[in-house]
């Protein structure tokens, strides 16, 4: 059995842990309550989880400007640690002028404190640069760039110690909310060397699961990593997700060769950047591979079919770390009857199964069962059923 450190090394050199626990966590605690109190809305409550864990390693808290100028301009830290996008907390102007710097100050879900934050630096910055060079337009109906607008006008640089968890991870998913500390000592217990890790927002259908058992081929374990933090109004729910991943692992998974642990981050649909990002997270959880398929966290047609991809061609392999595993769109053909891609594939268009995730979710809201050739029988049973119960309600996975 490998021991945890003979595992790929975290991004940075050294797996980050802001979590306090015992005496200091109580001490903590305790002076939270004199502490100017900063309420943070969901993503950044899944930013403060995702630094604390380590997930986001090497951060130690949220971006000081030097570190943000240089993330948005090269997708680099001022140390040279590729880094695609800035992980910031952003203030209005008068909490801004209230504060100072050298200051601490308590993170809060709510009134209720979590974390406090040793205020290092607070800065204007240029929304509109930060959406152009990371989201790659300045378009407000992007979902990213549209929460990018609507935040506050200043950044708190600093790090940050939790001492409490948010309610989300507290809650939400507690069997499979596994920290990159967990994932590596069960890839060590596995004796898994060589890990490859899946990210998907979406219920899983036949084309992840030819790309996903096509991987596991060359490697000794899968990390099957859906997110579930803060996703658009109209993504599918976690729970219902979640479920569906259940069910085909159950049936049409080896299980000794699969791990099934959530992403607590939420998504930023930045598209090729957030793909660099998504990789580097899973080296912290101790992937050696990433999956990186057609339009890795894109939205609309914001980004190119593969520009996910080819970002990965900007940075020498070493400075990654972990290897990007690229797949081309996988579909069902019917004269081949199975799951193909244009690769393998020497049939036309005309007899291939396509449907966009418009479609999906539109079939679903109706109830109707999804083919059998895009997903099996048992997950579009769970889809139905899930849905259903929040036909006129709001995903619990988005912020009103």
């Amino acid at each position: 059995m490998p021991h945890p450190s003979r595992l790929i090394p975290p991004h940075g050199g050294t797996l980050v842990n802001r979590v306090l626990t015992g005496a200091l966590r109580d001490a903590a605690r305790e002076r939270a309550q004199t502490l100017p109190r900063i309420p943070l809305r969901r993503s950044s409550l899944a930013d403060l989880e995702m630094i604390a864990i380590g997930a986001y390693s090497p951060l130690t808290g949220f971006l000081r400007r030097a570190d943000y100028e240089r993330v948005v301009d090269e997708m680099r830290l001022t140390n040279g640690i590729v880094w695609p996008i800035p992980v910031t907390l952003a203030v209005d102007e008068a909490t801004a002028r209230a504060l100072k710097p050298g200051q601490d100050v308590a993170l809060a879900e709510g009134e209720r404190p979590l974390a406090i934050l040793h205020i290092d630096e607070i800065y204007p910055y240029d929304k509109e640069r930060e959406a152009r060079e990371v989201y790659r337009t300045t378009d407000p109906n992007h979902p990213g760039v549209a929460r990018l607008y609507q935040q506050g006008d200043y950044l708190l640089g600093g790090d940050i110690w939790l001492f409490d968890w948010p309610r989300a991870a507290r809650e939400e998913f507690p069997d499979l909310r596994l920290t990159p500390a967990q994932t590596r000592r069960i890839f060590a217990e596995r004796g898994w060397r060589q890990v490859v890790a899946f990210q998907t927002r979406n219920p899983i259908h036949r084309a992840h699961e030819y790309i996903q058992k096509s991987a596991l081929e060359i490697v000794d374990g899968l990390l099957l990593h859906p997110l579930v933090g803060e996703t658009k109004p109209d993504d599918i729910p976690a729970d219902v997700r979640i479920a569906s991943y259940r069910v085909v692992l159950e049936k049409y998974y080896p299980k000794d060769r699969v791990l099934l642990a959530v992403f607590p981050a939420a998504m930023r649909y930045a598209g090729p950047r957030e793909a660099v990002m998504h990789a580097l997270a899973r080296k912290n959880y101790g992937a050696t591979h990433f999956i990186v398929g057609r339009d890795h966290a894109g939205v609309g047609r914001y980004y190119g079919t593969y520009d996910a991809q080819r970002i990965f061609d900007e940075f020498p392999p070493e400075d990654i770390g972990i290897v990007p595993l690229r797949f081309e769109h996988a579909f069902y053909c019917r004269s081949c009857g199975a799951v193909v891609t244009a690769k393998t594939c020497p049939h036309g268009p005309e007899e291939w199964l396509h449907l966009s995730g418009t479609q999906v979710r539109a079939m679903l809201r109706r109830g109707e069962m999804l083919p059998p050739e895009f997903t099996r029988p048992e997950v579009s049973r769970v889809l139905v059923e899930g849905m259903r119960r929040y036909q006129g309600h709001p995903s619990p996975n988005v912020s009103s």
